[in-house]
């Protein structure tokens, strides 16, 4: 019955929601897009070429692991219980965490499931892994190191005391600062004590070195206090150079002390800013404070001798800025034969350079990106640097040049969520034709991301893509293809920089975004007043922008196409510039026949014919609201002080208004009062007019304005194909469904009341009209008890409800719903979530794509050279660490049964596989006898060639003398003929 008074009231003959049952109402919750809380550890695998994220646990939801692969390939790792992650490592296709809690995961990287896990016998300082290694280490706080077996699943019998605690028992709170494998020699552990360092031996089971750093009286140091004693800074940090010849340790009064690994002797201390700060002086003074050291690498080139330490932290604290510092150390000097002066100059290094960061902000972590190989602790060859801010944004750079890389197209579209953090987002349903031809084109490097493989999705096509805009911090926007779960066709993103189109860099922020859903036409507007038009077109300015000054136009339209990005040849391009001035921009909407609504907070409203472009019409909302009646002159009073009104949403539409005998095109104006204003565009001479057709007055804030045809429900909107019918004296029957805070209504515009249903218990926070395929249409809201209802249409009865318990309900005013029935909502400060309303209520599943490529394999772990073998240096491999750390008791590893199934498979290849070894069988004692046998043939040989050398030398030595007793010989025999002659 009350559809039936409701379609009277509203003029709907038609029950559009009657074939839509009750149960239709399931959503399914889709996707999310972004981080779900702060970040706080990275993870680069650079042989699968992947990205792993992990994050805090904070009110938004558990810490979790995103892993990221090419396009759009991803994998969600949760862990079963709250957590926080302090670190993720990759190891040999697995992935490793460690949770705040002391508990270790190992994850499949393929499934996105923990495979095992255990809870630490302590507290952990830090973890360490080996791409080549079957072991995880675990430096406890206490200062002692056990061993997880990762193969295995288990705990390993290996332990290691605190060998500073052994060495000098007096010294009380020994903690474990950090540890590091040899990056030649996997036989040698750099254990970092708070009170020195110790080089580890796994073939002896003995600490071979300690080192103490002592700071003589008379001597700066690295702060300059207390100089008359003598003082041990505590360890901060401690890191081999990438061939093992220095070890350098950072220390919390701001020293870097270089150590000659072989004899423990300091080559230098120093300061970014001084050096030898450990040898007295005279009157030495004291330095300016300087931030702590965050973290250190020590990278090298392709060419490992070559190399330089990356620096977060060490400048001054008066320094402006506190980004990242890259000393550039050059080619290693040969250790044999340079001097301990060549040495020393080596640590102050060639040139020192700094990776600038946004001012006013500060870095508590990087990680680098290798190109290809994880061996080096990471650090070989890096393309860029990830830095994390204490915000928790990221922030790319280029390595060592640090110019900033953006994520557009370089990384998933998650993590441009926070890189930096988006501030708004808005969704439009795009003809596909036209997303499918938006593929920018700019100049960009290599892609930092190529692993994984996307799982196969549905190749139904939807001619309608919903795209979504999302605004950034730094003023740029970022626009993609969502999907609806199909194959995505176009999975490229877009970019505009907002910034530049206005040619300033300061106090920008975005307000409102529309996307034109035929001619992809995409306009901005500021917190400033301004509105930046963008069109889809070439850079006729392509790495030659011009050299020429725009003038700011206050209320008037102005060409800014010099603006464009000179790295981008295709693209969304900027058109205009209206600099409207009347306050914050609220309200915005494109229409596909060439018109731009503008909203402001001062109460303005502008219409732009965009065929010049041209302002066709600006009032102010004051000129055509009628003021209320008030009870008495003081509430008058009081009311006009403080009601404000302004436009907040705006939509066109094609429609036969009241009782006019023809259809137009409409222009409906929402506002924060609750009013519907309705313009009629009508043809002019000089193009079109504005003219205000009426004044509908609802309850409070208007939410949604949705034109639809009366008949069939479906958008009434202006697109070029309705306005062409009018041409042709089509008349469309149109209605607006609009939804206010408290209330839905029905009406013919531009003045009817029509029919209405009130909110009583809950306030809306977004809707629209939504059609459920082959079905009917229906309207969807997002309400603020975090519920999600639907209602019929004429009859604006619930079809049913379901909770958003994942939605941040102080953001539930920023939801968007599609036409298409695609709902989005801020789950936290940088992540969304995709439900489709007309699902069957499944839960969010992890992706089915793959990330690991098992036909890429890691290199061989650097080893030492063969000078060093021969000198008597013990090579240990990977399958000898095993021998040496899990016991002989230990069953093979899998590792160890694939490379004896090789040697097999060599075997049975034949005598000319070139293997002369004795298989699998060889046991520990016979592995060394004939390591010890071949390193005795080998000094042969070396004493052989020695001979042979010496003998040919002495040979052209002889050779060489009589040559010159020749020569001579004829000069005095020439000499003495001559004067004969």
């Amino acid at each position: 019955m009350a559809t039936f008074f409701r379609g009277k009231q509203a003029g709907m003959q038609n029950d559009l929601s009657a074939n839509i049952i009750p149960g239709s109402f399931a959503p399914d919750d889709r996707a999310r897009y972004g981080i779900n809380s702060q970040i706080s550890c990275i993870a680069f695998e650079p042989i699968q070429s992947l990205l792993a994220v992990g994050t805090n646990e904070s009110k938004f939801g558990s810490g979790r692991i995103y892993v990221f692969g090419q396009s759009r390939v991803q994998k969600m790792l949760v862990p079963s219980r709250s957590c926080s992650f302090a670190d993720i490592q990759f190891c040999a296709n697995r992935l490793v965490s460690l949770d705040t809690k002391n508990e270790v995961g190992i994850w499949d990287l393929d499934t996105g499931k923990r495979i095992t896990g255990f809870r630490t016998p302590g507290v952990v300082s830090c973890m360490l892994t080996d791409p080549m290694l079957d072991w995880c280490f675990l430096g406890m706080q206490n200062g002692e190191i056990c061993a997880y077996d990762l193969d295995r699943e288990r705990m390993s019998s290996f332990r290691l005391p605190n060998f500073w605690a052994e060495k000098d028992p007096k010294t009380r709170a020994v903690a474990l600062v950090s540890m590091q494998l040899h990056p030649r020699d996997i036989g040698k552990l750099l254990i970092a004590y708070t009170h020195g360092v110790v080089v580890y031996s796994f073939k002896q089971n003995t600490p071979n070195k300690f080192f103490e750093y002592e700071v003589p009286p008379g001597a700066p140091g690295g702060s300059g206090t207390m100089v008359e004693s003598m003082r041990r800074p505590k360890v901060t940090h401690a890191l081999w150079h990438p061939t093992g010849t220095f070890i350098l340790t950072a220390h919390d009064d701001g020293s870097l002390v270089f150590w000659d690994a072989k004899d423990g002797r300091v080559v230098m201390a120093r300061t970014f800013f001084e050096s030898n700060i450990n040898q007295p002086v005279p009157n030495p003074t004291s330095s300016a404070p300087k931030h702590p050291y965050i973290r250190i690498a020590w990278c090298c080139k392709q060419n490992p001798e070559d190399s330089g330490l990356l620096i977060a932290g060490g400048q001054k604290l008066d320094d402006p800025s506190n980004g990242l510092t890259f000393i550039d150390l050059g080619v290693t000097p040969n250790y044999a034969t340079s001097s301990w002066q060549i040495l020393s100059e080596y640590t102050k290094g060639k040139r020192t350079n700094s990776l600038e960061t946004p001012p006013g902000v500060e870095i508590t972590n990087f990680f680098l990106i290798p190109r290809l190989s994880p061996h080096f602790a990471g650090a070989q060859d890096p393309i860029a640097v990830m830095t994390l801010l204490a915000s928790g944004e990221l922030l790319t750079l280029s390595f060592p040049s640090g110019f900033p890389i953006s994520p557009t197209n370089q990384l998933h579209p998650s993590v441009s969520f926070v890189h930096p953090f988006a501030t708004k987002f808005a969704v439009t349903t795009l003809d596909r034709s036209r997303w499918l031809g938006m593929v920018e084109t700019r100049s960009q490097g290599e892609p930092l991301l190529k692993g994984g493989a996307q799982a196969p999705h549905p190749r139904r096509r939807f001619e309608g893509r919903t795209i979504i805009q999302v605004a950034h911090a730094d003023s740029t926007i970022r626009i993609w293809d969502v999907g609806h779960g199909d194959e995505i066709e176009n999975p490229l993103q877009l970019q505009v920089d907002i910034a530049r189109a206005l040619d300033r860099y300061e106090d920008i922020e975005i307000t409102a975004m529309t996307l034109a859903s035929t001619t992809g036409e995409f306009t901005v507007g500021t917190n400033k007043g301004e509105v930046v038009i963008y069109r889809w077109d070439g850079n006729k300015y392509f790495n030659n922008p011009p050299d020429q000054k725009i003038n700011s136009n206050p209320g008037g339209i102005t060409d800014i196409s010099a603006r464009a990005e000179p790295s981008l040849k295709m693209g969304l391009m900027p058109y205009a510039l209206y600099e409207m001035m009347q306050g914050p921009i609220r309200a915005i909407k494109l229409s596909d026949a060439g018109f731009l609504a503008i909203g402001s907070e001062n109460g303005f409203i502008s219409i732009i014919d965009l065929r010049g472009p041209s302002i066709m019409f600006q009032a102010s909302m004051a000129e055509f609201t009628k003021q209320e009646k008030r009870a008495s002159f003081i509430r008058s009073r009081s009311s006009a002080s403080t009601s404000k009104e302004w436009p907040v949403v705006i939509e066109f539409g094609v429609m036969t208004l009241d009782e006019d005998k023809y259809s137009s095109i409409c222009c409906f104006v929402g506002t924060n009062m609750g009013k519907v204003i309705t313009f009629k565009l009508l043809p002019s001479a000089t193009g079109y007019n504005a003219t205000l057709a009426g004044v509908a007055n609802c309850n409070d804030r208007v939410v949604s304005i949705c034109p639809i045809v009366a008949d069939t429900g479906k958008p009434a909107f202006a697109t070029a194909h309705a306005v062409a019918g009018l041409r042709e004296g089509k008349h469309v029957n149109g209605l607006l469904v609009v939804v206010t805070q408290s209330e839905a209504r029905i009406f013919k515009p531009a003045t009817a009341r029509g029919a209405s249903k009130s909110f009583d218990d809950y306030l809306c926070d977004a809707a629209t009209v939504t059609e459920y395929e082959l079905h009917g249409m229906a309207l969807v809201g997002v309400f603020g008890d975090r519920m999600m209802r639907a209602f019929s249409l004429p009859g604006l009865k619930e079809l049913g409800s379901y909770p958003l318990p994942m939605m941040d309900g102080s953001r539930a005013s920023n939801s968007a719903i599609t036409e298409d029935g695609e709902v989005f909502c801020w789950t936290g400060p940088s992540e969304l979530a995709v439900l489709q309303v007309w699902g069957t209520g499944e839960e969010i599943e992890n992706t089915a794509d793959k990330l690991i490529n098992p036909d890429l394999a890691v290199p061989p772990r650097p080893t030492i050279s063969n000078v060093q073998w021969i000198s008597g240096t013990q090579y240990v491999s990977p399958t000898d660490l095993d021998l040496l750390i899990g016991g002989p008791d230990r069953p093979p590893s899998k590792r160890m049964m694939s490379a004896t199934a090789a040697i097999q498979r060599n075997l049975d290849s034949g005598p000319d596989s070139g293997y002369t070894g004795t298989g699998s069988q060889e046991g520990w004692g016979e592995y060394l006898t004939r390591q010890l046998n071949e390193r005795t043939e080998k000094l042969n040989l070396m004493s052989d060639s020695m001979d042979s050398a010496a003998d040919a030398s002495q040979k052209w030595a002889d050779d060489v003398g009589k040559f010159v007793n020749q020569q001579k010989r004829k000069m005095l025999f020439g000499s003495i003929t001559s004067k004969f002659a």
